[in-house]
């Protein structure tokens, strides 16, 4: 049993319960958020084929779901701090569950599209607090076990995402993707009634206190950004340039309403701290990079090593896979060694990967793109316990959701840019060959110059994990 010293409220002592059920309810919580993300993407044929509509609007029922979450998801650390983070991770996955149910029973697409915002909501709600309240179950000597565990179980519903949602489609109909969600949120729900510590007394005006200003101008520019990013499918328009501009004035923007907020939603003086401004900046950055192997890998797989749709799948889950088995072991050698030489491991190990990815598949093949895609995952798997660990572990307890919240868009930020980013890299990498992107050269061309992008990103990172330390030794001295 891990217990906190007695907290005294009005008419009762509180004491913490069972850290394992703790972390099980939060692990619930995180594998609902990821396999609301990856179990839709295999619906959207049937969907597109159901609802008589193109891809173009299909599209939208990944798209609402993924602005609803990068664009609230800061403000939903902020309130957690404010109302509490189990109150507030509870309404999540009750609004979550409806939701679930509302999209299942969605009688026309743009309904569907609007229920599926709402779940997005309620993921947005999940990310941002279950990392924040792993600092309240488990000792600071173990927290990287526990990031190591949520690591594991986001990794798990994004590799459990398309598999099931194959089967449930083909044997039940698309509403089984979002139906099953329900008995899942129920469960993760009664979990986490029933073993989450209460939270204690918070100030009594917590709603006036809360920047709504700048909620809302964070809200609408990360909107704008997710939007420049992802419409248009990697070319670059007119309308991605204007809404990259609408992206600076909202930053602006934002930063002006900030310095003038009585209770600001972002305190410019936590940047401060080195280890959770380079925290940040690493996992916008090395989530840019897991992302091409998500949506390059498909384009080199099937083009340059001419594999069926099968195969290419089957090719693909090894790197979700490995990070699902990698993810406790990493957070126990968080604990063991520390999280700066986890993290440098980690990042040294995705730029070996990337070198080898670019080389080794046209030489052997498939195996020699499994082993490379395994090195790069399983870095990944360690970078994301260490820095999971560094930027946690010592937030004070009024701050985690905040920073929790930070951090989850940092990733979201990197998934985003690496759909677009690397699309367009390995496009124009392509093109250089004056070939198709489906004919074996230019695939392998348009592969390596995404891997040396990938690799120049690492790079940066470590660059930044280098003055990171430096800085947190300077201001020591």
């Amino acid at each position: 049993m891990i217990s906190n010293p007695p907290t005294q409220t009005d008419s009762a002592v509180q004491i913490k319960p069972a850290a394992t059920w703790v972390l099980l309810s939060l692990s619930m919580a995180m594998l609902l958020s990821s396999l609301g993300t990856s179990i839709t993407n295999v619906a959207l044929p049937t969907l597109a084929q159901v609802f008589g509509v193109s891809f173009q609007a299909v599209q939208w029922v990944v798209l609402a779901y993924l602005l609803a979450i990068t664009s609230l998801i800061v403000g939903a650390g902020r309130l957690g701090d404010m109302l509490g983070r189990r109150r507030l991770l509870l309404a999540g996955i009750g609004l979550f569950t409806v939701a679930s149910s509302l999209c299942a029973a969605a009688p026309t697409l743009w309904l569907l599209i609007a229920a599926r915002a709402v779940q997005g909501l309620g993921a947005a709600i999940l990310m941002a607090l279950t990392m924040a309240l792993v600092g309240e179950a488990v000792p600071k000597d173990k927290t990287g076990s526990a990031m190591g565990l949520l690591g594991t179980m986001s990794a798990v519903g994004t590799a459990l995402g398309p598999t099931l949602g194959g089967v449930l489609i083909g044997s039940v109909g698309w509403q089984a993707i979002f139906w099953v969600n329900v008995p899942l949120g129920v469960l993760t729900f009664f979990l986490a009634r029933r073993y989450l510590p209460v939270d204690r007394p918070g100030p009594t005006k917590a709603w006036t206190s809360f920047d709504g200003l700048g909620t809302l101008v964070l809200a609408l520019t990360l909107v704008a950004y997710a939007l420049a990013m992802t419409l248009g499918r990697g070319s670059f328009s007119w309308l991605n340039a204007v809404l990259l501009l609408a992206t600076a004035t909202g930053a602006v923007v934002f930063v002006w309403v900030e310095k003038r907020a009585a209770a600001p939603l972002i305190r410019w003086a936590m940047f401060s701290n080195p280890a959770l401004s380079a925290g940040f900046a690493m996992s916008a950055l090395v989530t840019t990079v897991v992302m091409a192997t998500l949506v390059v890998g498909p384009f080199y797989l099937s083009g340059a090593l001419q594999l069926d749709a099968a195969r290419v799948g089957l090719v693909m889950s090894a790197g979700p896979v490995v990070a699902a088995l990698a993810g406790v072991p990493a957070g126990r050698l968080v604990d063991r060694l520390g999280a700066d030489r986890v993290s440098n491991g980690g990042l040294f190990a995705m730029v070996a990967g990337c070198a080898a990815l670019a080389l080794l598949p046209t030489r052997f093949s498939v195996p020699g793109y499994v082993l490379p895609l395994v090195v790069v995952t399983a870095g990944y798997a360690l970078f994301q316990a260490a820095n999971n660990t560094a930027v946690m572990r010592d937030v004070p307890a009024d701050k985690r959701g905040v920073v929790s919240g930070l951090l989850g868009l940092s990733r979201n930020l990197g998934l985003i840019t690496g759909a677009s980013l690397m699309g367009a890299v390995f496009v124009a990498g392509s093109a250089a060959t004056g070939m198709g992107a489906t004919d074996p050269e230019s695939a392998a061309a348009g592969m390596r110059a995404t891997l040396a992008v990938a690799a120049s990103l690492v790079a940066v990172a470590l660059v930044i994990a280098a003055g990171s330390r430096a800085s947190a030794k300077a201001q020591q001295l």
